[in-house]
């Protein structure tokens, strides 16, 4: 009987290529109905000849490139500790799907608009699940990688995150009694500073505790799996990208030249999928990839479309970036940073 651990290599493995091959070839049979119907012909010698240059094109690379790089991964473990910063499974999934999905849906409203140049037969909004299947592949990818580490069957072993939230204040008494401990000590010429720094941080960190339960159906509720807060927040952290391009179905927006900048920058975000989760850099370029960028784009596609996007969207995007600047960079010149020069 085969092990557990073979199993999930083999579950995981079989997901991650589905989630690379199925996307280009729903596209690529979009692309050739849509070619299909835009020249009116009878026989379908286009259709299939498109469908079968996107099943050569996902056979090919599949040969080449992705069973490769899955053998040298699999087998040279030591090439993979190597590997720093990125995910060269993720990197393959952006640059040889999303990349040419991305192009081909462009393509489809292309064909459309050129065939009928009143644009008065293009539908009112492109479907939406060629564009969904899309995201949601990289997001199953992306979850298959992050949930490598861990077993899938029995409960985690440590539940780190249950205290992660011990109050400051706590914190804080700690280390005033540390230094109410070593007032007689006349080398630690910096216990007072630290006594002054505690008790002004201690006024800062009054609040809330967070609660604690350790009985009854409050304790079922908080229960914290790390695996279910990896699916769980793997969804939320392409919210807005997916949100973006399904701006890019709204018929104001494909009908016109707008349908570039949203597909440009839309891929531009999903690119952040390449860097390792835990990255120091990971954060800044969530900034310029994203969020600074989506900001131009809603702001120009609200002036001169209306509200095809949401007004929440913008406000976040802005929000997200100023106070990235603001708390990184600006808190660093003397004009902002009067709470650090006022303990001094």
């Amino acid at each position: 009987m085969a092990s557990g651990r073979l199993i999930k290599l083999v579950v995981f493995e079989i997901l991650e290529f589905a989630a690379f091959s199925i996307p280009i070839l729903v596209i690529m049979e979009q692309f050739a109905t849509a070619y299909h119907k835009a020249r009116n012909m009878s026989e379908g010698t286009w259709y299939w000849l498109v469908v079968s240059c996107s099943i050569a094109y996902v056979a090919v690379v599949t040969l080449l490139i992705w069973i490769p790089i899955k053998v040298l991964l699999y087998k040279k473990h030591h090439l993979y500790q190597k590997i720093t910063g990125w995910r060269p499974v993720l990197m393959m999934c952006v640059l040889l799907t999303t990349l040419p999905s991305f192009s081909f849906s462009i393509a489809v409203t292309e064909v459309q608009r050129k065939s009928n140049e009143s644009a008065v037969l293009l539908p009112d909004s492109l479907p939406d699940f060629p564009v969904s299947l899309v995201m949601l592949s990289l997001i199953v990818v992306d979850i298959i990688e992050k949930l490598r580490m861990y077993p899938l069957r029995g409960r985690e072993v440590s539940n780190e995150d249950r205290y992660i939230h011990t109050t400051t204040l706590q914190q804080i008494k700690t280390v005033t009694e540390q230094v109410g401990q070593s007032e007689g000590n006349p080398a630690l010429s910096q216990a007072a500073k630290t006594t002054g720094l505690s008790q002004r941080l201690s006024h800062v960190a009054l609040g809330p505790r967070e609660p604690s339960f350790e009985s009854g159906i409050l304790k079922t509720m908080s229960q914290r799996d790390a695996r279910a807060v990896i699916v769980l927040w793997s969804f939320l952290w392409w919210s807005d990208t997916i949100e973006m391009v399904r701006v890019a179905g709204n018929s104001s927006v494909y009908k016109s030249g707008w349908l570039y900048p949203v597909y440009i920058f839309s891929f531009l975000s999903v690119v952040r999928m390449i860097f390792t989760p835990q990255n120091p850099v990971l954060n800044s370029l969530s900034i310029l990839l994203q969020d600074l960028p989506f900001v131009f784009v809603r702001f120009s596609l609200i002036i001169a479309l209306g509200t095809v996007t949401p007004v929440l969207g913008l406000c976040k995007n802005v929000l997200v970036t100023l106070s990235y600047i603001y708390f990184n960079y600006l808190t660093k010149f003397r004009p902002f940073s009067s709470f650090e020069t006022s303990l001094s």
